[in-house]
């Protein structure tokens, strides 16, 4: 597989230090992909000399003041009590880039905080580019809101057309773009880190206390328990397979009750991060993952690095990384009786895992953080020189 588009070298490239100031209502150590992809931008960025200032709620337990963070007030998300939205602060921002004027906003998220920040960048006209990282349109169907659907839509499409420039983790969610009437993305994807999640980090004691051997490989899940993640197909094509096999899930979420109860012999170990979190995937032996509204999926770059055998829809990250019988398997978007075949192959054939296993990890060292940061760097010296008449 090719690494990302427009690569950079990013040991020769240089560019003057920007003030790059980024907005969002998620931020780590929150656990999930915005916030994950926000932290290796800002470190990444910081490291090559750019200062970038941070705008967003203030999370629990954590100082009211700190360096180059704007906190404001958040409420909770319906459905996803553990997230916050960030409350408007359109004087605030307008006060603060008064005095302290950015050379490019970026607004990770398009709630009422993002909303703000991009009323007050185009109204002092200072560049800005936005970010589509989730897809909040699909997710009113599955919280019983999928009347708000159509105005959702609507609303993305006017929030994303009033910055300079949309970005978004993969081709196929740039085309989904394209079809909301969402102009002048830009693809920018995701990395992953090689040297944590890496395959020697498999622990035989750990697969031990799963009940796991080369005879009987261990199944993986991580991500949210949530009704957008399709975990009704896990379930489904887990209890297909002719016979029983480890299953662990990682994660936390509003299922979690009722998949204990459909999966007693499952493991469960809640939200694991860092080291933790490497360990687990890479002492497992096949990754499962349904999800069909992913706008990336870092879990599958993870996975793939970790030395697994993926098995996903041909969606985001997955329809990017994954070549069918290569490096993974790929069932067609909703053909739940081909992701079911491909689990059961998967689980029974050793030579087939042993090949996917090891052409995933060479196909995932080729996306490193490192080069994403520097294609970012330059999309935003390229926003920062663009005149703003070029703006929808």
């Amino acid at each position: 597989m090719n690494a990302p588009s427009l690569l950079l070298n990013a040991a020769h490239h240089s560019t003057l230090p920007l003030h790059l100031a980024l907005v969002s209502e998620t931020y780590a150590p929150e656990v999930n992909g915005v916030a994950h992809t926000l932290k290796h931008w800002v470190e990444g960025l910081r490291e090559r000399g750019h200062r970038v200032s941070i705008i967003r709620p203030r999370q629990a337990h954590e100082p009211a003041k700190q360096a180059d963070h704007l906190l404001v007030r958040g409420a909770p998300i319906p459905g996803y009590p553990e997230l916050q939205w960030g409350v408007s602060a359109h004087h605030k921002l307008l006060r603060q880039w008064r005095r302290e004027r950015p050379d490019v906003v970026y607004v990770a998220t398009e709630g009422p905080l993002g909303l703000s920040a991009l009323r007050a960048a185009n109204k002092l006209a200072i560049p800005c580019l936005s970010g589509f990282h989730t897809n909040f349109q699909q997710y009113s169907q599955h919280y019983r809101f999928g009347w708000l659907q159509s105005l959702l839509e609507q609303y993305l499409r006017w929030f994303h057309n009033r910055s300079q420039r949309t970005l978004v983790p993969s081709e196929q969610q740039q085309r989904a773009l394209v079809h909301l009437g969402i102009h002048n993305s830009h693809v920018l994807g995701r990395g992953v880190d090689g040297q944590r999640f890496c395959p020697s980090r498999r622990d035989e004691r750990l697969r031990a206390q799963w009940g796991a051997n080369e005879q009987t490989p261990a199944l993986l899940y991580v991500g949210r328990l949530a009704a957008e993640k399709n975990l009704a197909l896990l379930l489904h094509s887990y209890q297909a397979l002719a016979k029983p096999l480890p299953l662990v899930i990682v994660g936390d979420g509003p299922l979690r009750k009722s998949l204990q109860k459909a999966l007693p012999q499952a493991h469960f170990t809640g939200t694991l991060v860092g080291d933790e979190l490497a360990r687990h995937y890479a002492s497992a032996d096949v990754f499962v993952f349904p999800s069909r509204s992913e706008t990336f999926g870092n879990v599958v770059l993870e996975a793939m690095a970790s030395g697994l055998a993926t098995l996903a829809y041909d969606l985001a990250a997955a329809s990017m990384l994954i070549e069918h019988g290569h490096n993974g398997l790929l069932a067609i978007d909703g053909d739940e009786q081909a992701f079911c075949q491909a689990l059961q192959d998967c689980a029974q054939d050793s030579e087939l895992r042993r090949r996917l296993r090891l052409n995933a990890r060479k196909s995932a060292t080729a996306f490193s953080w490192q080069h994403i940061v520097g294609e970012l760097e330059q999309l935003l010296q390229q926003t920062q020189q663009t005149p703003l008449t070029n703006r929808h």
